[in-house]
């Protein structure tokens, strides 16, 4: 599933149209625009801008043009294709084949080439103008003070505020239980219960689940992630893993060393 790993390749894939003018608008799927966004709006105010950069905020993926900016969402099984080429051809949950209605909203550009969101599961989603307001800081740049704001006073599960994304924007179901795992903290606690030495730690552990994960190649590379199955044993000591619902995403951690 993309996660801010994946993301952040289609984000660096979709900024080779920066500087294209968008000749047409596939839009053939009025449940994939979100908000107040149609699929009217989406050609008749698309065709003709001028792209000028792509940039993200954890799992959002957003296109600045001289007119409206876009906001790409993925979902479970969103991809990208430009060109005609995939920064990531298979996710965790992605099926192998492609059928045509996969590819739920597209643009063509002027002299040739198009981008083209493809999603098997329609998880994903398009909107003109996003609020980029409602989503927290970004996972690949948070800081110590900003998890730590993130965690305060909340008495909800920590692993359910990790994946908050207006507390912090991009991680997902899997680099939250391999980041938790390794900072050997128990997602069931109550996010204000870490005290000042285990948010260092993990804050330590976000950062480097998402340089090695991402150096790896993906948010599904993690030690952790063969062991996440039924009946699974934790990779650093043995124990059986349990595996609940938290913060409603299934949920894979060692009651042994993460307390």
């Amino acid at each position: 599933m993309p996660e801010i790993i994946e993301v952040e390749a289609y984000r660096g894939a979709i900024s080779a149209t920066v500087g294209r003018r968008i000749a047409e608008v596939h839009a053939p799927d009025e449940w994939f625009a979100k908000g107040d966004t149609t699929t009217d709006a989406l050609r008749s105010e698309l065709t003709g801008a001028l792209v000028e950069a792509a940039r993200r905020i954890g799992k959002l993926v957003v296109i600045d043009t001289d007119g409206p900016r876009l906001g790409l969402r993925f979902g479970m099984t969103g991809k990208i294709v430009v060109d005609g080429a995939m920064p990531i051809d298979h996710l965790l949950y992605d099926s192998a084949r492609h059928e045509p209605a996969w590819d739920r909203f597209g643009l063509q550009f002027e002299g040739g080439g198009a981008m083209v969101l493809r999603d098997p599961r329609r998880l994903g989603s398009v909107q003109l103008d996003p609020d980029e307001s409602r989503l927290g800081p970004d996972a690949l740049t948070l800081t110590l003070g900003q998890l730590r704001n993130a965690l305060a006073g909340s008495t909800v599960a920590l692993k359910a505020r990790l994946l908050d994304q207006r507390r912090v924007a991009g991680l997902g179901n899997l680099l939250a239980d391999e980041a938790l795992w390794r900072a050997r903290l128990s997602p069931i606690r109550e996010a204000r219960s870490l005290d000042a030495p285990e948010t260092t730690r993990l804050h330590r552990a976000v950062g480097t689940t998402l340089r090695v994960l991402g150096q790896r190649g993906g948010s599904h590379t993690g030690d952790l992630q063969p062991a996440r199955v039924r009946g699974g044993c934790c990779p650093r000591d043995g124990a059986a893993l349990s595996r609940e619902q938290v913060g409603g995403r299934t949920t894979y951690w060692c009651p042994e060393h993460q307390l």
